[in-house]
């Protein structure tokens, strides 16, 4: 019998062949469908790359129009999934209420035509639709407060922040919102995105795979990162303080959060792309004392590890956008999550094209011909 051999967290090795998105690790390369994310963010929409992914071209006009019609009419939740997040304790996180709202939409929609692509396309439009209402929604009800409508004459991005709280957002703040989306839309195959193509592999519900995604998603090491750099930064309190509290994290082999990254080599693209969107912020809403804080820990990090390859990651700036834009941080995952429902849904029916069901093997370390102990000799 072969003995495979063990990688701790498959590192390295290939879970699926796809092309949907595409890393360089060494160069900073990012690409969506052969496309730089760089040029994305600068002039595509989130609707827009959303659709790349998910039907692997950038769409015509009219293709266009169409799809920002469907999501835009499809916004609105069920009022018993309305009643059921009501029920959520207020303590409770929000990626859990969305995980469980994301699951329970299933409900409501059990048909699982895996065949069809109207059902395909149905499936795309009113997950990508209504994500976004489930997390403002919860938002509201664990402050007792009712959720806002969304509203048909504003765009995917400004009717989520509408949604936060009843005011129309600032067009600069919309559009950098929108961008942050863009961001944080894919990335190959990431844990959750794993998740969702194992969970998708079994041929059930795409409502039951962005539930196991999400799930995924929620933990400090994968999309939960952005919330603990905010409390990191909030700790640390000044600049002066920096040097001390990383020079502590490596004396200890404490986790620096942001910082480092599975794939890449040098600083995260998208990190660039957010650290001059913060700036952009800075400019027109005023200073943030964090992005001094943050700037100097980079500087500190690059003198000590930028050796060991580790730079600032996606998590290390896109906490201070949201924060800059008022949005509570522990909301900075269930909208990682917004984003990332393309990305999971692209690769669903990615997997679907050529499904196998994933049947990974074990390298078994545990004993062997055991005897059995009667209860009354143990």
């Amino acid at each position: 019998m072969m003995v495979c051999e063990y990688k701790p967290g498959l590192e390295g090795i290939p879970a699926a062949q796809s092309s949907i998105s595409y890393v360089d690790g060494q160069k900073g390369i990012l690409e969506y469908r052969g496309i730089r994310i760089e040029e994305l963010a600068e002039k595509s929409t989130f609707l827009e790359t959303a659709y790349l992914l998910i039907w692997g071209e950038l769409p015509s006009n009219e293709e266009l129009k169409a799809f920002e019609h469907e999501v835009r009419y499809h916004r609105r939740i069920k009022y018993r999934i309305r009643d059921m997040m009501k029920c959520f304790p207020e303590s409770g996180h929000p990626m859990d209420a969305l995980q469980a709202s994301a699951a329970a939409l299933g409900l409501f929609y059990s048909l699982r035509d895996l065949h069809n692509p109207a059902y395909i396309r149905d499936s795309v439009v009113r997950l990508i639709a209504t994500i976004p209402t489930m997390v403002a929604a919860f938002q509201l009800m664990r402050k007792g407060n009712d959720p806002i409508r969304p509203r048909d004459d504003l765009d995917y991005s400004a009717n989520f922040l509408y949604m936060l709280d009843e005011k129309e957002p600032d067009p600069l703040m919309a559009r950098i919102f929108d961008i942050c989306l863009i961001l944080q839309v894919e990335h190959t195959m990431n844990a959750s995105t794993f998740s969702a193509r194992v969970t998708a592999s079994t041929l059930t519900d795409p409502y039951a795979v962005v539930a196991s995604a999400v799930g995924t998603l929620g933990g400090p090491l994968h999309g939960g990162a952005n919330e603990e750099v905010i409390q990191m930064l909030e700790k640390i309190g000044s600049v002066e303080n920096v040097r001390p509290y990383i020079e502590h994290c490596l004396q200890t082999k404490s986790k620096i959060m942001g910082f480092g990254h599975r794939v890449y080599k040098v600083k995260d693209p998208r990190a660039i792309i957010l650290q001059g969107l913060a700036e952009q912020l800075f400019d027109k809403f005023g200073y943030d004392k964090f992005y001094d804080i943050a700037q100097e820990m980079e500087r500190v990090v690059e003198e000590k590890l930028g050796s060991k390859g580790i730079y600032p990651n996606i998590d290390f700036y896109s906490g201070l956008v949201y924060r800059k834009m008022g949005i509570p941080t522990d909301l900075f995952t269930p909208i990682f999550a917004i984003a990332r429902v393309a990305g999971w849904l692209a690769h669903w029916k990615e997997q679907l094209a050529e499904n196998r069901i994933f049947r990974p093997t074990q390298v078994y370390n545990g004993r062997h011909e055991v005897t059995y102990t009667p209860i009354d000799q143990r």
